[in-house]
């Protein structure tokens, strides 16, 4: 079993050739992708209607499902209400929050990560708000072209925040994984901080796998699961492949 895990794209318009050519090469004898939140950096759709420049990544994510890549689409901070669209119209599964799944014989969490600092209450507010059935109704109320420009706006204001280091939130994210595995989880991978990490601990006899994947914006950085084995890799668009990055202990494969 194959499958390869990545977040934090933020694709905000015409899309980064670099992740159409990886979408287009990772499919190549994979089973499983599962995309993990923040895909786009901002997403309103209606009645099968799309950003325009969002159109070649959906284009290269139908193409895989149509050769029989299993899809799973987590929701992000800025992009939320997908089923609308992916579900209804391509039957591409949609993940709210968090997910189990049973993966190489392994209980995998997963999850966007943005729910992890419990401390961040103004955000945990906010989120709610964004996601309630009052703001569902009143964005589906208004014209997209005056949605579409005012997060584009949003998107080009949050270009700074998102490139502020996040080791404070990466330490938190560790040890929400440490409570996870004490729980049965065998592996947790989480993405939203944008630091791309892969680490092992040895619990209960048992050795638990901790991946943050990082990002597209600066780091191009994806996890495989090849079998029973995980790698933390790094896209290099100059090559057109992959190389394979660091993990707890130093190289690895």
């Amino acid at each position: 079993m194959r499958a390869a895990f990545f977040s934090d794209v933020h694709a905000r318009g015409t899309a980064d050739a670099s992740i159409l050519d990886f979408l287009r090469d990772i499919g190549a004898g994979l089973d499983q992708l599962f995309v993990v939140g923040d895909l786009f950096d901002f997403w309103f759709s209606r009645d099968g209607v799309v950003y325009p420049g969002f159109q070649p990544i959906i284009d290269c994510l139908t193409a895989m499902q149509r050769r029989g890549v299993r899809i799973h689409l987590f929701e992000g901070n800025h992009d939320f209400f997908l089923a609308d669209y992916f579900t209804r119209c391509h039957q591409i599964e949609v993940y709210t929050a968090e997910a189990q799944i049973r993966l190489g014989g392994r209980t995998v969490y997963i999850a966007h990560g943005d729910l992890v600092d419990e401390s961040d209450r103004g955000y945990r507010l906010l989120r709610k708000v964004l996601r309630s059935a009052a703001f569902y109704g009143l964005q589906k109320r208004l014209p997209l072209a005056m949605l579409w420009g005012l997060a584009r706006k949003s998107s080009d204001a949050s270009k700074e925040y998102l490139a502020k280091p996040q080791e404070g939130l990466a330490a938190k994210m560790e040890e929400f994984a440490l409570a996870k595995f004490s729980v049965g989880a065998d592996a947790v991978i989480l993405g939203h901080c944008h630091l791309p990490l892969y680490k092992t601990h040895e619990m209960a006899g048992r050795t638990r796998h901790f991946a943050l994947l990082g990002d597209w914006l600066f780091h191009r950085s994806y996890l495989m699961l090849d079998g029973d084995r995980f790698d933390l890799r790094f896209w290099d668009a100059g090559s057109g492949g992959s190389r394979r990055g660091l993990v707890a202990g130093g190289p690895r494969g």
